[in-house]
């Protein structure tokens, strides 16, 4: 999602991706543990997470959403959860978009 991350990166968040990580070929549960260890929350469109999540697998935060939702409003409500949300708030925490 090229444009959603140029979007993010305008507004001054910072977004690493998966590829930028040389992680797209990784277990989820390795994605959690890289992003517990980067002070990162993930953004994904993958339902294992929500999975994951239910197994109580810890995490710094879960943000989902459907392969359909538009990139306009992927894009404001990962700006809303950055600005509304603390990281304790998300501290294995998902939000839904």
């Amino acid at each position: 999602m090229p444009a959603v991350v140029n979007a993010l990166r305008k507004q001054g968040l910072d977004v690493l991706t998966a590829q930028e990580a040389q992680m797209l070929n990784a277990p989820d549960e390795e994605h959690l543990r890289f992003a517990i260890s980067q002070g990162r929350s993930i953004f994904t469109q993958d339902a294992d997470f929500l999975r994951l999540h239910a197994r109580q697998i810890k995490h710094r935060g879960i943000i989902y959403t459907h392969q359909k939702t538009p990139t306009k409003q992927i894009i404001q409500g990962l700006i809303l959860i950055h600005q509304a949300l603390t990281e304790e708030e998300m501290q294995d925490h998902i939000e839904f978009l």
